[in-house]
């Protein structure tokens, strides 16, 4: 459904935008993730059609809509844009927002494709409310209603959470995930945060300085970063100092750490192993220990900073019924099963 070759994208006379390329079936929800500033909303404003790019091609449903040919105007591209603070027309009720790209359709054909996206948004009940008397998450909803409403190839949402509580993001990205796949919707969303990058999408593309560093799903993301960078932004984690010893074992202060995947280092080459808090567990058992520098209450778990004789830090997750004091000795052992290096 989308296609981007060696984009690359100026704005004041800079890259902000280097050469990137990706790819997203049919179907699927794909997510740039990145820090502000880093070009991901260029990106998709560029894909929309608000940005032109200064070198490479934008492809959507096949068809080539910014490129070497004349670029397609934004109406024309068979997209839907939900930004960051809605946009609704105040002087709208919900409905009438959700009606506005429906004017070519009759007037029977439009009603009934208000009301079925009102119902499958659940916005059935203050769909005659104007947006002033709706909540963030109401608004939200109205505004993604009157993006799906004219059926287009791909939805664009920018920053689409960045309103609400924290608490409420992760739920309403679960839930917008669920009508657009019963939709059969493709989508691709912006965002800084990694939870609601993982709640929502089918792949991620993590970008850094107008560059992507890598394209995937969530998993290999986390477990199987192509470089320092995108282990270091993704998930939580630490790098320990280690020398190769085969393709699948490094030795390091924790011993020798064993992965399944083969990391194509030769023997005795100096690296660096990304250990993640779920690869440390604490265990009263062991013989090896760290001291508690630091611990977090998460509920569920602590994630205790942990300090290792030579004064290396490790991060543990840990059930939070093990209440360990800061300066205490607990036991650890490692349990890593996919072992990135870097050198």
């Amino acid at each position: 459904m989308l296609d981007v070759n060696n984009l690359t994208v100026m704005l004041d006379g800079k890259d902000v935008v280097s050469d990137i390329s990706l790819r997203l079936e049919r179907g699927n929800i794909g997510c740039l993730l990145g820090p502000s500033g880093c070009g991901k909303t260029t990106m998709l404003r560029t894909i929309a059609g608000f940005v032109q790019p200064r070198r490479g091609e934008v492809r959507i449903n096949g068809r080539p809509v910014a490129g070497a040919a004349s670029p397609v105007p934004v109406e024309q591209r068979g997209v839907g844009m939900v930004f960051q603070d809605f946009a609704l027309f105040p002087h709208l009720a919900a409905r009438e927002n959700i009606a506005f790209g429906l004017q070519g359709l009759p007037g029977r054909e439009r009603q009934d494709r208000v009301n079925d996206v009102a119902r499958t948004l659940e916005i059935t009940d203050f769909q005659h409310k104007y947006p002033h008397q709706l909540s963030g998450g109401q608004q939200q909803r109205v505004a993604i209603a009157r993006a799906l409403a004219p059926r287009p190839d791909i939805l664009l949402l920018d920053e689409p959470f960045s309103n609400m509580d924290i608490e409420l993001r992760e739920q309403i990205a679960r839930e917008l995930r669920l009508i657009l796949k019963q939709d059969g919707m493709t989508a691709i969303l912006v965002t800084h945060n990694q939870l609601e990058a993982f709640a929502m999408a089918d792949e991620i593309g993590v970008i850094r300085d107008g560059a992507l560093l890598q394209w995937g799903n969530a998993y290999s993301l986390y477990h199987q970063p192509d470089s320092p960078q995108v282990a270091d932004f993704i998930g939580e984690g630490v790098f320990l100092e280690g020398t190769v010893l085969s393709t699948t074992e490094v030795a390091t202060e924790l011993g020798v750490l064993r992965g399944s995947a083969p990391h194509g280092r030769t023997p005795q080459t100096q690296v660096s192993v990304l250990v993640r808090p779920d690869d440390i567990v604490h265990d009263d058992n062991s013989s090896q220990t760290a001291m508690v520098q630091d611990r977090v209450f998460r509920g569920a778990e602590y994630l205790y900073t942990l300090a290792l004789p030579s004064g290396a830090r490790l991060l543990s997750l840990v059930p939070s019924h093990h209440d360990h004091a800061i300066g205490e000795e607990i036991g650890i052992r490692p349990e890593i099963d996919h072992l990135v290096v870097f050198e």
